[in-house]
């Protein structure tokens, strides 16, 4: 079980998403850099969020046959890499113009069960409980204008025993190395964005939602509050990414 030292303030101040536009203002930021979504991740992450994504695999260890639902699925990638494992997945995304991505990629690999892929949002899931042996979710959770609530779905749709792991940026506990993660999202990212997606303030959001979005302790705490247990934190480079493992926990009996 997670430790309990998140304050109060922590569990409600850090993550905010009382503005109602929140949704629909994350929806049209990414259609509008689709085309270039995977060529600034590349260069913002220096290449390593292939093996951040990779590493979330190995974690989650997807078997053959089983059902997956990637969500907040992007142009595709982790979907596909599920796939390619002979999981039948699901790809879901708020933004069609990321899963027109998707599918022309989908339809270019040789796998033996291409992604279904699909619209949707994630604090409302379009399937039935129990449906999922496993969920995952790269770089979404962040976007979520109600975390505690999309936990709830993804735990809903999973079966029971059933296995979530999540990546995202992290929050390091080390002053000096936090400070300058900060920096670097604060001036070098919005740079790339400006230099070969012509759009500066479009990667600027990625500091201003991490700053409201919880630490990895607080994330840990809620999988726990929402019904999962046997909860792992993985940090990667020092803490500023963070992959999460969950697995549902059973109903408690009357």
């Amino acid at each position: 079980m997670p430790n309990n030292r998140a304050t109060q303030n922590d569990r409600q101040g850090e993550y905010s998403a009382s503005d109602p536009r929140h949704p629909s203002s994350v929806r049209a930021l990414f259609g509008k850099i689709a085309s270039r979504y995977d060529l600034i991740n590349d260069l913002q992450s220096l290449g390593l969020h292939r093996y951040w994504k990779a590493r979330l695999l190995r974690l989650i260890n997807p078997l053959r046959g089983e059902t997956a639902l990637d969500l907040c699925c992007g142009t595709g990638d982790l979907a596909l890499a599920l796939a390619k494992k002979g999981t039948h997945t699901v790809g879901l995304d708020f933004s069609l113009p990321m899963l027109a991505i998707a599918h022309r990629r989908g339809q270019r690999a040789a796998l033996e069960t291409t992604p279904r892929w699909l619209q949707g949002d994630s604090l409302t899931l379009p399937f039935e409980a129990e449906t999922f042996d496993l969920v995952t979710i790269a770089y979404g959770l962040r976007n979520l204008a109600d975390l505690q609530q999309g936990l709830k779905e993804i735990r809903r749709v999973l079966k029971p025993s059933g296995r979530l792991a999540t990546l995202d940026f992290g929050k390091p506990q080390n002053r000096l190395w936090r400070g300058a993660y900060f920096a670097y999202l604060r001036c070098g990212v919005p740079l790339l964005g400006r230099c070969f997606a012509g759009d500066a303030a479009a990667y600027a959001y990625i500091l201003r939602s991490l700053k409201q979005y919880p630490s990895q302790q607080v994330v840990a705490d809620l999988l726990h509050e929402v019904g999962f247990h046997r909860i792992r934190i993985v940090d990667l480079v020092k803490g500023t990414m963070a992959a999460h493992y969950a697995v549902k926990r059973p109903e408690q009996k009357p």
